[in-house]
């Protein structure tokens, strides 16, 4: 049984208003576990990604949707899914949070490693990470994620696209890069490499979304 990880004692000031903080500045995990403001912001190599307020109801339908379809697949078996706002923190060398300087919130992951799960969310790559993509994304946002999935070694990374009602797999190969899939699109299945015999019909995702 893998052990809870406690917080630390902090001593950094807490920053209670967004704008108070220089976007211009490098930030680690430390700093961002002192930031109270209201407003979603991720850490990309200490870098800030200010998120969209709040997802829209669709995306947040399709997202409930893939997460039941894993949920109800993964009974029973040691991996565990989580939905965002869940904290992601992909360390490089050392796990102290101010040596940790990329935190993302993906919409849902797939911990099959308990080890990796604390109090705080996740440290370490998820097994797989489904990201929806919405009008909020920037193509840079979705270019510096796909870059950290693939660097950390993220197994699957599945794009979703409710605009145009497909799904893209990332799979990570054997030289640790990312090899894509073909489209899928409605009337077809999504398969897992990393969940043998899961199954996720698109139509279950996309129908009935008005």
């Amino acid at each position: 049984m893998s052990k809870i990880k406690p917080y630390p004692e902090l001593h950094d000031e807490p920053v209670r208003e967004f704008n108070d903080i220089d976007a211009s500045l490098t930030y680690s995990y430390a700093n961002y576990l002192n930031w109270l403001f209201d407003d979603r912001v991720e850490l990309i190599k200490g870098k800030i990604f200010k998120m969209s307020p709040a997802p829209s109801r669709l995306h947040q339908k399709i997202s409930i949707r893939i997460a039941n379809s894993l949920v109800n697949f993964l009974k029973g078996k040691p991996c565990e899914v989580y939905n965002a706002p869940f904290d992601v923190r992909f360390p490089k060398d050392s796990k102290i949070d101010k040596d940790v300087y990329t935190v993302l919130q993906p919409d849902i992951c797939v911990i099959c490693d308990k080890s990796k799960l604390d109090y705080r969310g996740c440290i370490g790559a998820p097994d797989l990470i489904v990201e929806i993509l919405s009008p909020g994304n920037t193509k840079m946002e979705l270019l510096h994620k796909y870059q950290v999935y693939e660097e950390f070694g993220v197994k699957e990374y599945w794009v979703v696209s409710q605009s145009d009602q497909s799904i893209l797999i990332y799979t990570l190969n054997d030289l640790g890069k990312f090899q894509p899939s073909k489209l899928f699109t409605l009337s077809e299945k999504v398969t897992s490499s990393v969940l043998p015999g899961f199954e996720l019909v698109l139509d279950d995702v996309f129908g009935d979304l008005d």
